[in-house]
C-alpha cells in the first residue's frame, strides 16, 4: 500500500514536471501575441489617418488572432480615451494629443489546471490574461 501511494505521488509530480514548462510557454506566447496586437492596433488607430479604433479594425484583429489559435468569440476589446470621447467612432476621430487606450482580454482557458496536481490553485474560470496600451492620437483634421 505504501509503495502504491509513493508511485501515485511520484507519477503526479513527474507529470507536472514534464508538462509544466509546455503550458507556461503557451501562456507566455499568448500574452505576447495579445500585446503585439494591442501595439499594432494602437499604432494604426492613433495614426494621423484615423484617430480611432472602430468595429471593422476590431474584426480584423479577431481574424488575425484566430490565425494563431485564439477563439474570436472569447476575445474582449475595450477602447477608452483620455478625453472622454468614444474612441470607436470614425465620424468623431480623436484630435492630436488625446490618448487612445486599448485593452484586449482572453481567458486562461484551463491552461493552469495541471497545477492542481501539486496543490497550487489555478486562476479561476473567470480570470483573463490582458494586454493593454495607450498612445496619443496624431490625427489632425
Amino acid at each position: 500500500m505504501k509503495q502504491l501511494l509513493v508511485f501515485v505521488l511520484f507519477a503526479t509530480l513527474f507529470c507536472w514536471l514534464m508538462f509544466s514548462p509546455i503550458y507556461k510557454h503557451v501562456v507566455v506566447l499568448r500574452q505576447s501575441l495579445l500585446q503585439q496586437e494591442v501595439d499594432y492596433m494602437l499604432e494604426v488607430g492613433a495614426s494621423g489617418r484615423y484617430g480611432y479604433i472602430d468595429a471593422a479594425m476590431i474584426d480584423d484583429s479577431r481574424t488575425r488572432l484566430s490565425d494563431y489559435g485564439f477563439r474570436p468569440e472569447m476575445l474582449e476589446y475595450e477602447v477608452t480615451t483620455t478625453s472622454g470621447l468614444p474612441g470607436t467612432d470614425g465620424t468623431v476621430p480623436l484630435r492630436r494629443g488625446d490618448g487612445l487606450r486599448l485593452v484586449i482580454r482572453y481567458p486562461y482557458d484551463g491552461l493552469m489546471d495541471i497545477d492542481k496536481l501539486i496543490g497550487v490553485d489555478p486562476p479561476s474560470s473567470t480570470s483573463r490574461m490582458a494586454a493593454a496600451g495607450m498612445k496619443m492620437s496624431e490625427y489632425v483634421p
